[in-house]
């Protein structure tokens, strides 16, 4: 589970400024999170469907933001996925 102190230190991570929370690299650096932890969650109980569903609709989020960013700013995803250890 996300805590609030590793949010909080994932969101200071990311922000462009003190006032950022919601920008897409921010957005796409917590669900990244979330998706890890899901994904070793699923690693270990297989056959937990509901959880399997939620990973994938996070995956889907995580592409469209990603979608959204390199359509945007290039630059700015490429900075992203290079730092978040994506697109192998």
């Amino acid at each position: 589970m996300l805590t609030k102190e590793r949010k909080q230190a994932i969101i200071k991570d990311y922000q462009s400024s003190p006032e950022d929370t919601g920008s897409v690299e921010v957005q796409v650096a917590l669900l990244t999170e979330r998706i890890n932890e899901l994904a070793e969650h699923m690693r270990h109980n297989h056959k937990d469907y509901a959880c399997q569903r939620g990973l994938l609709m996070l995956v889907g989020e995580r592409r469209r933001e990603l979608a959204y960013l390199s359509r945007e700013d290039v630059g700015r995803y490429r900075t992203l996925i290079a730092r978040l250890g994506l697109r192998r």
